[in-house]
């Protein structure tokens, strides 16, 4: 059965979209810690990171970076946080999270938005790739 970010790659979910290329995928985390976090993804479906190929993880790396530059100059913020947990959806996804302080990192404090408000920061953001 495909993950539900396979779903969001084949359009059958929707999302906040920030970037695509032929391999990845980023989008907004619709229950972020923090304005603009983002998740990046290979379409490739593989449950853990240390499964993927090297070709595919040094991909999504170098995409991810891509993706967390234009996120740290669309949202003011002190850095822009980066982890792999995988343990919420088995399909590997990495974390870029503006950071504010540390408790924008520890999943246990969350953000709310309303739809107006995803689609202006998704644009945002797109508008620094």
């Amino acid at each position: 059965m495909p993950s539900i970010f396979t779903k969001i790659i084949n359009g059958e979910i929707p999302c906040y979209k920030i970037a695509e290329e032929e391999d990845y995928f980023a989008f907004l985390d619709i229950n972020p810690n923090a304005k603009g976090h983002t998740l990046c993804i290979p379409k490739k479906e593989v449950d853990k990171i240390m499964d993927l190929d090297e070709e595919t993880y040094m991909g999504l790396m170098r995409f991810s970076r891509k993706v967390g530059m234009a996120l740290e100059a669309a949202i003011p913020c002190k850095r822009v946080g980066v982890t792999v947990i995988g343990l919420e959806v088995p399909h590997v996804h990495v974390h870029l999270i503006p950071l504010q302080s540390m408790a924008n990192a520890t999943f246990q404090h969350k953000e709310s938005f309303t739809k107006s408000e995803f689609k202006e920061i998704a644009a945002n953001i797109r508008a620094r790739l």
